[in-house]
């Protein structure tokens, strides 16, 4: 797919110090560039990094829509890199295909789906804290209960949740009711000043 001109005017050089340097965020106004810019993503990314995505099934328009201030993103994970690249941990609630339970997905599948992509940075924490947690809960179970007092069960915003009670217990995550709980909306995460924007990919 060709993309307008103006965006060649800026070089992968200088996205990449943007980037790096957390300046607000990167905007782009094209879905694709989700893709074609992935090699951005990736050297932007620190372990730990909270990665958000805005995916297309009904249940993504939902979760969504629990956000009162930012309403762009459905899902999340936390960015684990190793010597077998770059994977997102998160909690994924695809019951049909049987993948119900907290699961290590490749990056570029992770954001094959998304419509848009959000890179963030808990501030003054130790991102390998965060990762380190995160592999523990591999295996658990989709929290269809969405019940915050057990982490037995998690859902995918409920993953970061439970591993701040571990890796950071100074942190909270505001927190909305709805099925008559409180559950933990992504705006949380993209709205919260614990948080700093560190690339933005998305229309």
């Amino acid at each position: 797919m060709r993309f307008k001109v103006r965006y060649a005017v800026i070089s992968l050089a200088s996205l990449l110090t943007l980037a790096a340097a957390g300046l607000g965020g990167l905007h782009f106004k094209h879905l694709a560039l989700v893709h074609d810019y992935l090699a951005l993503l990736e050297a932007a990314m620190q372990e730990g990094d909270i990665l958000c995505r805005l995916g297309d099934r009904t249940w993504s328009l939902y979760f969504k829509g629990l956000s009162s201030k930012d309403k762009r993103f459905s899902h999340m994970g936390i960015v684990h890199r190793s010597n077998n690249g770059i994977t997102v941990i998160n909690a994924d609630g695809s019951f049909w295909a049987k993948k119900d339970y907290v699961t290590e997905t490749p990056l570029r599948e992770f954001i094959n789906s998304a419509r848009l992509v959000g890179l963030y940075r808990l501030n003054g924490v130790d991102g390998r804290a965060l990762s380190a947690e995160a592999l523990k809960t591999l295996g658990r179970p989709f929290d269809w209960d969405f019940d915050l007092r057990s982490a037995d069960r998690l859902y995918c915003t409920e993953l970061l949740y439970a591993v701040l009670q571990n890796a950071a217990p100074e942190i909270r995550l505001n927190t909305v009711r709805a099925f008559g709980k409180d559950i933990v909306p992504l705006d949380a995460i993209s709205a919260s000043p614990q948080f700093t924007q560190i690339l933005y990919l998305g229309e």
